[in-house]
């Protein structure tokens, strides 16, 4: 009979082979995963913007210090959600351990986050990427 191990958290016996095509319902989910984490990055790249660019200056030139009280939190949840799905994707082999790193630096650079959002778009729609084309 064979050993069974375990895969995606069902027994499997080794001897049996996976389907050439993936289930429609993987592909979809693999599709809506991605569009998560591209709307996640366009959001955290948001957050990001507003809060360097309008909480912080209004905390020390506006002597306004609730606009950083507010923005804070929210660009932190953005920011940990953002890396969670990033870490999903990684996880679920969407990713790449090099493009995981590079949605993950890309969250720490304010505009860089809306060119994850677009890449992300253009792979999920099937489109080649520009790093495809060189």
């Amino acid at each position: 009979m064979g050993r069974n191990r375990r895969k995606d958290g069902w027994l499997h016996r080794p001897d049996q082979t996976e389907p050439a095509v993936p289930a429609l319902e993987d592909v979809h989910g693999e599709t809506k995963l991605l569009q998560g984490l591209g709307l996640a990055a366009a959001a955290e790249a948001t957050t990001l913007l507003l809060l360097v660019g309008v909480a912080v200056p209004l905390k020390h030139l506006g002597d306004w210090p609730a606009a950083v009280q507010v923005l804070g939190p929210i660009h932190g949840l953005a920011f940990v959600a953002y890396l969670w799905l990033v870490l999903q994707s990684l996880g679920a082999g969407l990713l790449s351990r090099g493009e995981a790193a590079r949605l993950a630096l890309s969250a720490f650079v304010p505009v860089a986050g809306y060119l994850a959002a677009r890449s992300l778009g253009r792979r999920t729609a099937g489109q080649p990427s520009r790093r495809q084309w060189r």
